[in-house]
């Protein structure tokens, strides 16, 4: 697959701080976890995923409420965090990362035109880090992107925060 190397390091990574990591995906619809799960043995960090496409499976899987959807749109820096406090409340995990976008090829608006996406990560108890992006190409181009910008802001989220060394959820 084309991101071992990032999943790789990302899992040895919180091996060595003894973390497990937890995904909430929208617009990816499960890649970032299959990104992680496809390296062998990734079983004792990936505490596992949440698919939550529709505003509806937000709401009832992550907890998401759905005036903050409705309000500031499913694609929004409020939504990725609530996503992220959600899959880390539901989960044992030490981490989560969370992404919602449009993939396309339809689906944008002038305010938040395809390729717009929104990715979160975080842990227990803190304000989790988010970014937005403006990624262009076609509706695979910008998955495998999300992709890779999430496993990267996870792997920013663990080396630089020196308090999730040994610690555990």
């Amino acid at each position: 697959m084309i991101f071992d190397e990032l999943s790789s390091s990302i899992l040895k990574h919180c091996r060595t701080r003894g973390l497990t990591i937890v995904t909430a995906e929208s617009c990816t619809g499960g890649l970032i976890a299959a990104s992680l799960t496809e390296i062998a043995g990734s079983s004792d960090v990936v505490w596992g995923g949440f698919v939550t496409y529709a505003n509806e499976a937000k709401a009832g899987s992550l907890g998401v409420p759905l005036s903050l959807i409705e309000g500031k749109g499913a694609v929004s820096e409020e939504v990725v965090a609530a996503m992220v406090t959600g899959a880390l409340e539901r989960s044992g995990a030490s981490l989560a990362v969370a992404v919602s976008g449009i993939a396309g090829p339809g689906g944008g608006s002038p305010d938040k035109p395809v390729g717009t996406v929104w990715i979160a990560a975080g842990r227990h108890g803190e304000t989790p880090l988010s970014q937005l992006f403006h990624f262009t190409g076609n509706r695979s181009q910008i998955r495998e992107e999300t992709v890779s910008r999430a496993l990267l802001l996870c792997e920013k989220l663990i080396l630089s925060s020196s308090s999730l060394d040994s610690e555990q959820h």
